[in-house]
């Protein structure tokens, strides 16, 4: 490369300061020149790490596309229901673009998005980061091989870890399905996703069932309070203790937007739960999420897989279990075992980020900056054929997710028609 890809964040929470990271740990591939964040502290921080220029920092998406055309691409991490309008205007206005799934939160959104990148040929990558992770790379690579023979069946499972479900899909920014995106797409339009990919089949049809059992009103227990900073007389015991969470055990408070002055965040944390949805009983939220989920599909060739989401997990980790006519593969995200019927021999695979110094920190097994190194090639290039999550590529998986949620409330296996892609 001869100079570094120019880019412009729009939204500068968690999967924006994933990718921006990049460019502060690649600066001779990608250098972030400006940042749309409506939270003051996001966006101070944001500025600070990539030496943003003040006239370049905006309070909203909008006022970036007020100025012409300033960056080669633009990257889309704004909450779900915010991908649509933003990404239309980065397409009109001739920017490529690095968009965080779900690609819009309805199937005419997602439709709109790809007919208009394909009129104006611009790249638009979406963000299945499980595909540039080597351990899902080297399944696919070994399938492909035929190390197992055909693909028959796959199993795949999702435990999205019970204290994870609670703070993002009960108490968190995707508790409302309405509001944002059913969780088979905020949350697991990356297995659907990755399940089509590794065994490189379209799928047909799907069926799917699951409801919320367990985060109810109903279900909250006796002496209970509002929030868990009310005087709850069985927060202390609690699974889903909000005190116990943020303030004891300090997990997952990027959300509440801290302080740089560590001696004072115990106070804001505090503060925080007393009146935002973080400190509210996970009982009493006006949560719309199924809590498990499962799903079936039919793919061509006769190949079916299972899907299943579970809230209810100690652990997380997605585990994949595919049976071929030849052998079987069993993976955990840590390792692959290939065993061969004809010969009884099992064989351990572990794909790891380890030639690429820092990537295997990344997030989702060195995914998250293997996708961004290769968007970053593409738009260098003008080439989408580097990238293996195109617009073009990714939307199928969307599509699933949308009929499986109209399969889950109408009881109905549903058909899934790619023929306006």
């Amino acid at each position: 490369m001869t100079k570094p890809v120019t880019a412009i964040t729009l939204g500068a929470g968690n999967r924006g300061t994933v990718y921006g990271n990049f460019a502060a740990n690649f600066p001779e591939q990608m250098k972030i020149v400006g940042v749309a964040e409506p939270i003051q502290l996001r966006n101070d921080r944001y500025a600070s790490t990539h030496a943003i220029p003040e006239e370049n920092r905006f309070d909203t998406w909008e006022k970036v596309f007020e100025r012409p055309k300033f960056a080669d691409a633009v990257i889309i991490s704004t909450p779900d229901y915010m991908h649509y309008a933003p990404c239309m205007k980065a397409l009109a206005m001739g920017y490529d673009i690095l968009l965080e799934k779900p690609i819009a939160p309805t199937e005419k959104e997602c439709r709109d998005i790809l007919a208009l990148a394909q009129k104006t040929g611009r790249i638009v990558a979406v963000c299945h980061v499980l595909r540039y992770a080597p351990y899902f790379v080297k399944m696919r690579e070994l399938i492909g091989q035929g190390a197992i023979g055909e693909v028959i069946s796959v199993q795949h499972f999702e435990p999205i870890e019970h204290t994870h479900m609670a703070h993002s899909y009960v108490r968190g920014n995707w508790h409302n399905s309405k509001e944002t995106t059913p969780i088979i797409l905020a949350k697991s339009c990356h297995d659907l996703d990755i399940i089509k990919w590794v065994i490189n089949k379209q799928s047909k049809q799907i069926v799917a069932m699951g409801d919320l059992k367990w985060f109810r009103k109903e279900n909250a227990p006796e002496g209970s309070t509002a929030r868990c900073t009310d005087g709850c007389n069985v927060e202390r015991e609690c699974p889903y203790s909000a005190i116990r969470h943020y303030h004891d055990n300090r997990r997952r408070t990027s959300v509440l937007n801290l302080p740089s002055d560590k001696s004072k965040h115990s106070e804001v944390i505090m503060e925080r739960l007393k009146t935002t949805n973080y400190g509210r009983c996970v009982y009493r939220m006006d949560n719309d999420q199924p809590d498990h989920y499962v799903t079936s599909i039919m793919f061509e060739d006769n190949v079916t897989a299972s899907f299943s989401m579970e809230a209810f997990t100690s652990y997380h980790g997605r585990r994949t279990r595919i049976m071929g006519s030849m052998g079987d593969m069993v993976g955990d995200m840590k390792e692959l075992v290939i065993t061969d019927f004809r010969t009884g021999k099992s064989t351990t695979f572990e794909p790891k980020a380890e030639d690429v110094e820092g990537y295997k920190n990344s997030g989702h097994g060195g995914g998250d900056w293997f996708l961004v190194k290769d968007f970053v090639q593409a738009v260098a290039q003008q080439n989408p054929a580097l990238l293996t999550s195109t617009i073009d590529d990714s939307i199928e998986s969307h599509i699933m997710g949308f009929m499986a949620e109209k399969s889950r409330k109408k009881g109905k296996v549903m058909p899934i028609q790619m023929k306006h892609v």
